[in-house]
């Protein structure tokens, strides 16, 4: 089919949620930092797989890890024992705080499981999970109530109860909504979509004591941080502080769906059987490309070179915000960058997709610049040059600009 023919079948067959266009590429390969639609166009990929391809796209290792183990077995449920599984919850397991694993398919179902762990692990009375502010943990049930964001819960009420919201890195704020019916505190070390907010270290630490000191556990959402996005292999590991449940997920599988989420073995015996399960969770296709994902970052040191690639470019978008009034703030750590923009960032995605850049914007204001840690110096370059390029091409620092990006309005 042609690339007409393929649009007309989605919007024929495909639930319309995603917000594509008429004009929306119709991607059918991917290598590294580049992807190619179906008309053979070339596009540079700093988002790539919204933050799932940290190792690029069909990374060789990965590629080759998947072919091997399709031929030997796809699945096999939960049963019974696999060796990939094993393997992988030992290679996360030694590379975090010593935990054990639970293994799902995705960051909602990651974080729905630390939520029933979390309850499981306290007494009855305790039930309460305290989150923060512009978090984003999911878009199932207890994800999206988790998620302290009311437009991702705006006409699914009621949700489920027991959550309670309080300012990101704000201890006292923790202190004061924790009472005798908490049983944890859940936060990202992160906020991704909540526009790549970092949580501080003595922020970190405080919390730790203070959910020590008062009997509640400490959930870290690393499904946007994990797997080496940040510079280490768990965004958490910088400050030094450890949870007791940490989610995993996105970079995980290098490209195929899994996630999980890893707890102290004392908490983690909780998790009797009957209490929860996945049907496809763990299975030896997925944990073949994610023990492939691991090994392709240790053989090719990709944690040291996300700190090089992220120290290029940091530079290089400070270099922009000068040029720029329209940028107030490059922050973030690690190749998981935000652009902080005085206006919305959606003409500038638009006009950088035109020009065969793929970014990403959320929170209205705030540009995701996430290249995968495989990227070359010369890519980042070209990807922050073409951002410039848009910015100049549509006029976006013009005193008139914000109006017209509020209406919607692009200059041409």
């Amino acid at each position: 089919m042609n690339t007409q023919e393929i649009v007309q079948q989605f919007d024929r067959y495909v639930m319309a949620n995603y917000g594509r266009k008429a004009d929306t590429p119709v991607i059918v390969r991917g290598q590294g930092a580049l992807m190619w639609d179906s008309d053979g166009r070339e596009y540079l990929d700093m988002f790539p797989g919204w933050g799932v391809s940290s190792l690029g796209h069909c990374h060789p290792h990965v590629v080759e890890a998947i072919r091997r183990q399709a031929g030997d077995l796809i699945h096999i449920d939960n049963t019974f024992y696999s060796p990939q599984q094993g393997q992988l919850a030992q290679m996360l397991s030694e590379r975090a705080f010593g935990g054990q694993c639970f293994f799902g398919n995705s960051g909602a179902e990651a974080v729905e499981g630390s939520i029933k762990l979390a309850r499981l692990a306290t007494p009855e009375s305790r039930y309460k999970i305290i989150t923060m502010l512009g978090s984003f943990h999911g878009r199932t049930f207890a994800a999206i109530s988790a998620t302290a964001q009311p437009k991702y819960q705006r006409g699914f009420g009621p949700i489920v109860p027991g959550f309670k919201y309080v300012p990101f890195a704000d201890l006292a704020a923790v202190g004061e909504a924790i009472d005798d019916e908490t049983a944890a505190v859940m936060l990202e070390p992160i906020q991704g979509e909540g526009g790549v907010n970092e949580a501080p270290a003595d922020y970190l630490r405080g919390l730790r004591e203070l959910c020590d000191s008062r009997g509640v556990l400490l959930i870290f959402d690393e499904v946007q941080t994990c797997l080496g996005r940040t510079g280490d292999w768990f965004g958490y590991q910088d400050s030094g502080v450890v949870p007791d449940i940490m989610t995993m997920a996105k970079a995980m599988g290098g490209g195929v769906a899994i996630g999980g989420f890893m707890a102290k073995p004392e908490i983690a015996r909780f998790l009797v059987p009957g209490t929860h399960a996945s049907t496809y969770g763990g299975n030896p296709l997925a944990c073949a490309a994610a023990i492939a994902t691991v090994e392709a970052i240790e053989q090719d040191n990709l944690l040291e070179r996300t700190h090089v690639l992220a120290d290029r470019t940091r530079a290089l978008l400070e270099k922009l915000a000068e040029r720029h009034p329209t940028i107030e703030e490059i922050r973030g750590r690690g190749l998981m960058i935000g652009v902080q923009l005085n206006r919305p960032g959606a003409p500038l995605v638009a006009e950088c997709l035109r020009r065969n850049l793929r970014i990403n914007c959320t929170h209205d204001t705030v540009i995701r610049f996430y290249p995968p840690m495989t990227a070359t110096d010369e890519q980042v370059d070209q990807a922050v040059s073409i951002m410039d390029e848009a910015m100049n091409a549509i006029g976006f620092d013009d005193a008139g600009a914000g109006a017209a990006a509020q209406s919607g309005q692009v200059h041409q």
